[in-house]
């Protein structure tokens, strides 16, 4: 599947922004260069892993364009020159920044190919929530909390979902790529970001009664 120059340019920024967000956190659990790679890595390919799996498409993104391997390893190597300068600029929301630019971005990725390989437009919208999410699940997992996504109650799933929604809706009636796809991803991570800032929280599920 031949991808337009844009949307590699997608994919390889929501790479940088998962992988990020994998070492932000890696490095805070106090990790060795080893486990950084690790979470940096699943934070960076779980979701676009998991895309690739479910669309039956081969080779994986990665082993396909294995510059994205040659990038997380920068990043990890990198890490102590650009981590403090950025962890100095945006504070303790970094880890929130990156995770809510590589939601959209992936988000967006993923359904875009799922379109291209001629899924319906629910499926598509699936495979971009997928792809969003994965990352973030595995590196929680890896560093041994409980997934993000499932347990902080604010909209983060719903936002790549409502993501999707605004990029596949402006597709359809035909607006250029780049401007359905930036919509999108605004969308996405706009919406995750307001979230945050606003402490917005979907209710819990109700105990089962007795």
């Amino acid at each position: 599947m031949n991808l337009h120059p844009f949307l590699i340019a997608i994919e390889v920024g929501g790479t940088i922004a998962f992988a990020m967000s994998g070492l932000i956190e890696a490095t805070r659990k106090r990790m060795d260069i080893v486990g950084v790679f690790s979470v940096a890595f699943v934070s960076a390919f779980g979701g676009g892993t998991v895309r690739d799996i479910l669309l039956d498409r081969r080779p994986f993104f990665w082993i396909q364009s294995q510059e994205y391997l040659w990038l997380v390893l920068a990043m990890v190597l990198t890490t102590p020159l650009w981590l403090k300068t950025l962890r100095h600029k945006f504070g303790g929301h970094l880890m929130e920044f990156a995770d809510a630019c590589g939601l959209g971005l992936f988000a967006i990725s993923g359904a875009t190919i799922a379109l291209a390989a001629d899924m319906p437009v629910l499926v598509a919208m699936m495979m971009g929530v997928i792809t969003a999410i994965f990352g973030g699940v595995s590196r929680d997992v890896l560093c041994n909390e409980v997934p993000k996504v499932y347990s902080d109650h604010r909209p983060y799933a719903l936002c790549a979902l409502f993501g999707c929604g605004v990029f596949i809706a402006l597709d359809t009636v035909g607006l250029p790529l780049p401007i359905s796809t930036l919509s999108g991803i605004g969308a996405a991570t706009g919406s995750r970001l307001l979230a945050v800032a606003l402490d917005l929280r979907l209710p819990a599920w109700p105990k089962p009664t007795d």
